[in-house]
């Protein structure tokens, strides 16, 4: 059975959860689906022992392969570097850390045979982020899917976890997709030649606290973000536009400030 499914997972220092990530997901796929399916770590050059325990699960018999980037950094350029060497139509991009569930991933696949695109959401009934997850970490991720509302009518374009039909990344302008962005999924949401007459697909999913490795977020990642946002406003709106950002901006200070109330009070 030929592969017609990639799942590709950004990766740095990931090396205690590649093992488990792997077994878990195609466990999840099932016998027809494992067949059907490759993943792909995108490593930026961890050195950690990622590449042994990838060619490890390789003599396992898991079609799993790692890419290791030694001049190249950042998530969203791994990211798109795993799309465009992937086999499959049909693209999922996962976290290595296990807060995106290898169990849901079939789910994201099945519905991108009728979704140009599939978003992984938190906001949705009877799901949500972790208790565990921190106060801040909670007011960031709120406040920035906030802020990217105007983009896109996906619920959670801030997620990680998501995917695509790659006739569509293989159609976008040269240029377009900047590699640079943090949020991967709202550049690829905002640039896209998606149809305007097919939904976005949304897959709820509980996300979970980190098992293993560190954190990737900083006030540099924060930094990133925010000039993402402001050039994804341009190339939607217009440079005229761009003082409607500067406006929504204002309005959302007043907004971190009432979320950090409600929560502490």
């Amino acid at each position: 059975m030929s592969v017609t499914q990639s799942v590709i997972v950004p990766a740095y220092k990931e090396k205690l959860n590649i093992k488990p990530l792997t077994t878990r997901l195609f466990a999840a796929l099932g016998n027809d689906g494992a067949k059907a399916t490759e993943l792909i770590f995108v490593d930026d050059n961890s050195q950690d022992g990622s590449v042994e325990e990838v060619e490890e699960l390789k003599k396992q018999g898991y079609n799993v392969r790692i890419i290791v980037r030694t001049t190249e950094r950042g998530l969203s350029s791994a990211v798109l570097r795993g799309f465009y060497e992937a086999e499959g139509d049909y693209l999922i991009c996962m976290d290595a850390d296990l807060q995106h569930p290898p169990e849901s991933v079939p789910s994201l696949f099945d519905n991108l045979k009728t979704h140009p695109f599939v978003i992984g959401t938190r906001y949705a009934p009877g799901v949500g982020i972790d208790k565990d997850w921190p106060l801040y970490r909670r007011v960031i991720s709120s406040t920035a899917r906030m802020m990217a509302r105007p983009l896109t009518t996906a619920s959670d374009p801030m997620s990680g976890f998501f995917g695509l039909q790659k006739k569509y990344l293989l159609e976008a302008k040269d240029g377009d997709i900047d590699s640079k962005g943090f949020k991967i999924a709202l550049e690829l949401l905002a640039k896209l030649p998606l149809p305007a007459d097919k939904p976005i697909g949304e897959i709820p999913f509980s996300f979970g606290v980190r098992t293993e490795g560190e954190s990737k977020l900083s006030g540099k990642v924060i930094i990133q973000y925010l000039e993402q946002l402001k050039e994804l406003y341009v190339f939607r709106f217009g440079a005229n536009n761009l003082v409607l950002f500067l406006l929504f901006s204002i309005i959302l200070v007043l907004y971190i400030l009432y979320q950090f109330y409600s929560l502490l009070f």
